[in-house]
Order: C-alpha cells, then sequence, then structure tokens
C-alpha cells in the first residue's frame, strides 16, 4: 500500500483503494491524490481523513468498525454519487450528518451495531432509493426523523427499530412495514425503563409486517398480550427464527409450537412464562433444531397440560438452558447433539449426565455457580459416549471432595473426548491424574481460575493425555508446577500463575540438573550435570522433550525461573512479565524460530543463542528488558526482519504490576 501511495503518477487512475488494517503504527492515506475512486475502505481510525470534495465519483464507503470516530465530517452528504455508505460497529457513532437527505442515489446503509446513535437526521425518507437501512434509532428530539420517514422507502433484508417508546401508533401506522415484502429480518426495540403499556401494545400492533417476514427479534416490550399478528400462523408461517427478550409484563404467549417453519427460538426474561405449549401435541415444533432459555424465573415445564401425547421435539440439534430455577427435567430430543446448562444449583446438570443424551450429544457445556454443595453423581452403568467437547464450569460433583477417593465414574466414559474445559474448580486442588487416564483422545485442554491448583498430589508422575496438541493454564495463583507434559504438545499457552516455578513437570533438581548439563551437540551453555541424575531414558528425549513443540507463550508468571529444554520444532516464543526469569540459553539453537516477542523481563539478560543463528526469524520485538544488553543485539544481523520493534527494549516498564488480558498470547 505505501508503493501505491508513492506512485503518485497512478494515483488520479486509481478507483479502488482498501484498507483492512489498522492505522496504528502509520498515517492515514492521503486522499487527495485519488480524485477518480470508486470504492474505499478504511479501518483502525481516530479521526477520517475524508475530504469529500475530493470523492465525487465515489460509490462505496467502508467505515465499518471504526470504533473512535464518533460523528462523521458534515460535508460528507456532498458525496452525491455514494450508492453505498457500511458503518457497521462503529460503536461510539453518536451522529449522522443532518443532510444526508441530498445523498439521493444511496441505495445500501448500514447502520447496525452502532448502539450509540440517538437518532437519525431529518427528511430520512426523501433518500427514496435506499433499498437498505439496517438500524434505525426513533429520537425524541425535535429535528430527528420519526419512523413515518419510512412510508416510501422500498427496504429489504434486514431493519432494527430501537427507541420505540418514543414512537406513536400514528406513524408506525405511516411507516407501512406491511407493504415492504423484501424485508425479511425485523427487530423491534423499546427501553427497558418504559411503562406506558398501552402505547406500547398500539405501536407494536401497528408495526405488523409482510408474511414473507423469517426472522422477528421483539426486546423489552411491556405490554401485558402481544397483538394478533405476533400470535397469527397466517401473518408469520414463514417464520424460522423468532426471540423474544425483556417483555416482563406479558401474562400471553404464541403458541410456539405451531409455528411450523421456526427453526431458532429464543426466550430471555420473560417473567411470567411458565411453559411452551398449553396442550401436548405430535405436529408442535416439527422444523426447531435450536432452542435457547434464560433468565426465566417461573418457568417449570414444556408442557401446561399433562394430558395428550408426551411433547417431542422431533429435529431439535442444540439446547441451551441458563438460570431458569424451576426447571426440572430436559427436553424429549432423539436428535441432540449440543447442550448448555447454567444453573445457580446443581439440578439439570446432574439430570444431563445420567441421561440418555450422553450417548448422542457431541458438544456439552455446564456451569453450576454453586461451589459449595458437592453432590454425589451416582451412575447405574457404563455407556458409550460419543461427546468430542466437554465445558465444565464449577462442577464440583465431577472430582471427589476428598483427593484420596477414588474418580467420579464418568470420566471413564470420555475416551473420545477431543476438548476439555475446566473454569472455576475450586475443589481442584490437584492434578486429576486418574480422570486424565481415560482421555486417550484428548487434543485441547484449556484450565481456567481454578484457584486452589496446586500440582501432583504424590510423587508418582505418570504421563497423561498421551494425544494432547494444546494445553492453555490461566489464573492458577496457587499452581506450582505442570503435569508430565506429552511428546505430542505443539502449543502451550500459560497466563497469570504467580506460583509457577517451571513449564515442565519435572522437580527443581532434575531443572536445575538439566541447565546444568555439558553438551556440544545440543546445549552448549549448560554444563555440570551429574550422569547419575538422569533417568534411564534416552539424552535426547530428557533434553528435548518436547519435539513438536511450535507455540510457547508465558506471561505474568511472577515465579518462573526455568524454560529448561531445547526446542528445535519451535515457531513462536512469546515471554511477557516474567520478572525472575533471568536466562533463555538454554533452549538451544531454535533452528526454525520465526517469532520472538519479550517483554516486561526486567531480569531477564540474555536470549537464546545469536540471532544470527535464527535464519528463519521474521518477527522480533523486545520491550522494557533493561537487562538485556542491547549494543550486542543491535551487532547482529538483523536486516532481513519483516517486523523489528526493539525501541523500548532497554527501558523500564512504566506499568509494572499491570496484568495482561490472557487471549493476547492465544
Amino acid at each position: 500500500m505505501d508503493e501505491c501511495t508513492n506512485q503518485k503518477k497512478h494515483s488520479t487512475s486509481l478507483q479502488t483503494l482498501l484498507y483492512p488494517d489498522s492505522f496504528s503504527r502509520g498515517s492515514a492515506p492521503h486522499l487527495s491524490m485519488y480524485s477518480h475512486l470508486r470504492a474505499l475502505q478504511l479501518f483502525g481510525l481516530r479521526k477520517l481523513p475524508l475530504r469529500p470534495r475530493h470523492l465525487q465519483h465515489l460509490r462505496y464507503l467502508d467505515l465499518s468498525s471504526n470504533w473512535c470516530i464518533k460523528e462523521l465530517p458534515k460535508e460528507i452528504s456532498v458525496l452525491y454519487n455514494l450508492q453505498t455508505l457500511n458503518l457497521t460497529f462503529c460503536i461510539n457513532l453518536d451522529r449522522l450528518p443532518k443532510d444526508m437527505k441530498y445523498m439521493t442515489n444511496l441505495r445500501h446503509l448500514y447502520t447496525n451495531g452502532c448502539t450509540s446513535l440517538k437518532c437519525m437526521p431529518p427528511d430520512l425518507g426523501q433518500l427514496t432509493s435506499l433499498q437498505t437501512l439496517t438500524y434505525f434509532v426513533v429520537g425524541s428530539s425535535h429535528g430527528c426523523s420519526t419512523i413515518k420517514e419510512l412510508q416510501d422507502l422500498n427496504l429489504g433484508g434486514e431493519l432494527k427499530l430501537s427507541g420505540l417508546h418514543y414512537a406513536i401508533e400514528e406513524d408506525a401506522k405511516a411507516c407501512g412495514l406491511g407493504n415492504k415484502e423484501k424485508l425479511t429480518h425485523l427487530s423491534l426495540e423499546w427501553n427497558d425503563d418504559s411503562t406506558e403499556l398501552d402505547q406500547q401494545r398500539n405501536v407494536l400492533d401497528a408495526l405488523k409486517p409482510h408474511a414473507a417476514l423469517e426472522f422477528l427479534q421483539i426486546n423489552s416490550y411491556k405490554g401485558i398480550g402481544f397483538p394478533t399478528w405476533v400470535t397469527s400462523l397466517n401473518v408469520l408461517q414463514r417464520l424460522t427464527e423468532l426471540h423474544l427478550d425483556g417483555c416482563t409484563m406479558c401474562e400471553e404467549f404464541p403458541q410456539f409450537g405451531q409455528f411450523n417453519a421456526l427453526e431458532v427460538l429464543v426466550l430471555e426474561r420473560l417473567n411470567k412464562l411458565q411453559s411452551l405449549c398449553s396442550h401436548n401435541s405430535s405436529a408442535a415444533f416439527p422444523a426447531l433444531k435450536d432452542l435457547r432459555l434464560a433468565n426465566l424465573e417461573l418457568f417449570e415445564r414444556w408442557v401446561a397440560s399433562t394430558e395428550g401425547e408426551e411433547l417431542v421435539f422431533p429435529v431439535l440439534e442444540k439446547v441451551q438452558i441458563e438460570n431458569c430455577p424451576k426447571l426440572t427435567t430436559l427436553p424429549e430430543a432423539p436428535k441432540l447433539k449440543v447442550m448448555k446448562l447454567r444453573e445457580e444449583k446443581a439440578q439439570l446438570s446432574l439430570s444431563i449426565f445420567r441421561s440418555r443424551y450422553m450417548s448422542c450429544l457431541s458438544k456439552l457445556s455446564v456451569f453450576v455457580k454453586d461451589t459449595e454443595a458437592t453432590p454425589t453423581l451416582k451412575l447405574d452403568q457404563d455407556r458409550e459416549v460419543s461427546l468430542l467437547e466437554l465445558w465444565v464450569d464449577g462442577c464440583n460433583f465431577l472430582f471427589p471432595s476428598n483427593p484420596s477417593q477414588p474418580a467420579v465414574a464418568v470420566w471413564k466414559w470420555f475416551g473420545q473426548l477431543e476438548e476439555l474445559v475446566i473454569e472455576d474448580c475450586d475443589i481442584l486442588t490437584y492434578w486429576p491424574e486418574e480422570e486424565f487416564q481415560s482421555l486417550i483422545s484428548l487434543k485441547s485442554l484449556t484450565i481456567d481460575n481454578c484457584s486452589k491448583l496446586m500440582g501432583y498430589r504424590t510423587r508418582g508422575r505418570d504421563q497423561l493425555l498421551p494425544n494432547l496438541i494444546k494445553l492453555r493454564i490461566y489464573n492458577c495463583e496457587s499452581l506450582t508446577e505442570l503435569f508430565v507434559l506429552p511428546t505430542s504438545l505443539v502449543h502451550i499457552f500459560v497466563v497469570d500463575c504467580d506460583s509457577l516455578e517451571s513449564i515442565l513437570g519435572q522437580d527443581d533438581r532434575e531443572l536445575e540438573s538439566l541447565q546444568n548439563f555439558d553438551t556440544t551437540a545440543s546445549l552448549e551453555n549448560c554444563s555440570d550435570l551429574a550422569p547419575t541424575s538422569m533417568p534411564e531414558q534416552s539424552l535426547t528425549a530428557r533434553i528435548n522433550p518436547l519435539p513438536c513443540l511450535k507455540t510457547l507463550s508465558i506471561g505474568d508468571c511472577k515465579k518462573l525461573r526455568f524454560v529448561p529444554a531445547q526446542l528445535d520444532a519451535l515457531l513462536d516464543l512469546y515471554i511477557d512479565n516474567c520478572n525472575v526469569l533471568e536466562s533463555l540459553d538454554c533452549l538451544g539453537d531454535l533452528p526454525l524460530l520465526t517469532t520472538l516477542n519479550l517483554q516486561r523481563c526486567k531480569r531477564l539478560a540474555s536470549v537464546p543463542r545469536s540471532f544470527a543463528n535464527y535464519s528463519a526469524l521474521r518477527e522480533l520485538t523486545i520491550e522494557y528488558c533493561p537487562a538485556i544488553n542491547m549494543k550486542a543485539l543491535y551487532g547482529q544481523r538483523l536486516d532481513s526482519l519483516e517486523i523489528k520493534d526493539l525501541s523500548h527494549a532497554g527501558l523500564c516498564d512504566p506499568d509494572e504490576g499491570v496484568k495482561m488480558n490472557p487471549w493476547n498470547l492465544v
């Protein structure tokens, strides 16, 4: 892109200019030299460099996800030829130019995600070419467009109307949603604090859409019941997705099971909803694949009546149930594949592990906040389980309350499990060796915020998780040691483990012995290892215990002293805020290393070997590592690097003590 900027002789003829990346490290382009542009995309701006008088031929302008922009230049309204303006997720944009009505060729205005918008500019109805308007905010002040301005606009696709507590019935009728047959997605949003219930029902009644509608979302509506068109099978016969959220005063609801085309149903914060259907029917929910229920404080059963046939969801594949304290049974769904449960006390969570669904689920997420209670999970028999992904948060019942007790039997079922996430489990104090022994297919393991996890309970250490590829450990403040890592590991991420001294699962004597081992073939700088300290395995395996490791990311580990291994396959090394770490010499030659990023390690005095040996290195960043000899670094051959940032290498960290975001290392 810099070459294009410098080649002025070609700038006048350039018609498309796309800057999909941020300008955080450089300046925005000088757009005045591109007077014939037809399409322009700018991202990562703090201030728009637009001078509309230079862009008279512009047809397409994409400013999406420019989070810092609060307003557009007033002169943007003179872009009379502009057909598409994309402002999606400009989350701080609070106004649009008041003269937008003169942009008469505008066909597509994307404003979804512009949550700070207070209103729409006046006379928006004059944009008669407009076919797409994704987000319309009803304002309270004079000079804002009302929804009446939508009357003559032939809108299609997606439309969200927000601020409807400011709308009146007359304007709602005039906007003519029922005539917009190309409109397929409609979202209607009131304010949570609005109180004029009758007016809300009248406005909602007047916003009756065309029968072609496929998606309907109603948020924070406070009427006692819904108008006829919401419950009518004739009006919404093509509806495939329905969201009702925050309709806290509603006492009457649609017969959800009778919408024959409905595939996704999302119900949240419906304080008076008690069931999905008034009676059982074998014809209910014939197409429903995805069901999400959240914060339904009175919801207690799937069907109000106990008479008739059993309610079955014949094609349901995904279920999410969060904070529905009165619900005690799971739905009947023979094709269920994915389930997510979140509850204060273990109720449905215990049921799912005992249910027949364990034989067909591929993904299960269970969140139980009640860490005080440790109910016993008793299982009648072993069974074959096809579960591939398991996420447990809390869930003390999955681990024995006493480490000397045997493992909960459910872990024996998980031989096919490939991904496991364990979060906020207070009962976990030692590595669950017995549980891990069954996880022979596991490829990804994440342990997060298990504050009492320390390490091994005994000195005996077996190899665990033989097929593990990715290991993430975050926010385990008591952890002093990892389990014995398998040779299959490719990626390791360890962040915010204050007590951890070593990345490998070896005791301190082994670590110091390895760090001092003398061999010119592998670790030239590590000498005087006593031969008696080496176990009966090959020297190569001891020095290079992770032969497949390509990514090593470590951050905020205050006591980390050792990274004692030769990592010949390593491609990316990131170390941040490890202030006890002094040397990385024992990592070896790192012949394949492409990225080296060292930040905020105030005692780190040496980097792995000489940069001259890194034939594959492409990116080098060193920040706030004052103990490193920078003169020696600058003497190395660094000219071939694609990215090099040593500008703050020798400085002290101005934000010492500030923890990083763990996802920055992922």
